[in-house]
């Protein structure tokens, strides 16, 4: 599950008012919810892309912090998806994720990985 900040003075409720309905729109119907750390996140269970599996999604709400948008895409070995002839839906997922990401918290793919970088960097111990 990674989770994702959103840009500084943005909130997820700002940007995506209606969570479980862009949810929809991006990946499927949710099919029901499911508890992680305490945070209950929308589940989509039959994704209209075939390349996923399932995906989990929601905001992870943090008292006194900023939520964070919480995100697991579980999808299928691509030699699977390529057999059954779905290799031209791994562009469309790719694009669904990174526009859905872009749309939560107004970061690119790159500004996204810069800060995932940073936050392992933070983390390294001191030699």
């Amino acid at each position: 599950m990674k989770q994702y900040k959103m840009r500084r003075g943005e909130h997820l409720d700002d940007r995506m008012p209606d969570l479980r309905g862009s949810i929809e729109e991006y990946f499927g119907e949710v099919t029901g919810t499911e508890e992680y750390d305490g945070h209950e996140l929308y589940v989509v269970g039959d994704p209209d892309n075939p390349v996923f599996k399932r995906i989990v999604a929601g905001a992870a709400e943090y008292g006194s912090k900023k939520d964070k948008l919480a995100v697991h895409f579980e999808e299928r070995p691509a030699e699977e998806v390529i057999a059954e002839g779905d290799a031209d839906a791994a562009a469309d997922a790719v694009d669904a994720k990174n526009e859905f990401l872009l749309e939560a918290t107004g970061r690119d793919a790159k500004s996204r990985r810069d800060s995932l970088k940073r936050k392992v960097e933070d983390e390294a111990p001191d030699y």
